[in-house]
């Protein structure tokens, strides 16, 4: 649990690191704040996908599914916050310094939605993978 943990850690502190240094000049408050909203969707979205993924899986014991649910979602909160956060982080940063215009804006960040909605169909079937082995896992050894 301890090593599950520090990737974990490591994981929150890339996505803040980037989307810190892709926030570019902007000030720092606007900085804290694009991190924390963005985390916050990302959990929400994460959280969404790990219940669809569960769909058809029976835990019998609710304080593993309990562990396995915040495990899979801290971790792939971490994941999918690099993934987006810190490229729409970029775009607001060109936004701000008047680099780009709404126009080009609008079509990156839906760039980014593409793809990172393609991201997520791989990533359900992966939980769901992910979770159906700790099932038969934990099963076997009960």
């Amino acid at each position: 649990m301890f090593l599950i943990i520090i990737v974990i850690t490591a994981i929150y502190a890339v996505s803040v690191a980037w989307t810190w240094h892709n926030l570019g000049t902007i000030n720092k408050s606007k900085k804290i704040a694009v991190i924390i909203i963005g985390n916050i969707i990302m959990y929400i979205v994460t959280r969404i996908v790990f219940n669809i993924s569960k769909s058809g899986i029976y835990y019998n014991n609710t304080d593993l599914q309990t562990i396995v649910r915040n495990t899979m979602v801290s971790i792939f909160t971490g994941i999918n916050g690099i993934i987006v956060v810190p490229q729409i982080s970029k775009i607001l940063e060109k936004i701000e310094e008047d680099e780009i215009d709404k126009n080009s804006a609008k079509k990156r960040f839906a760039i980014i939605l593409i793809i990172f909605i393609l991201c997520i169909f791989l990533e359900c079937e992966y939980i769901k993978d992910t979770q159906k082995g700790i099932l038969n896992i934990y099963n076997s050894i009960r």
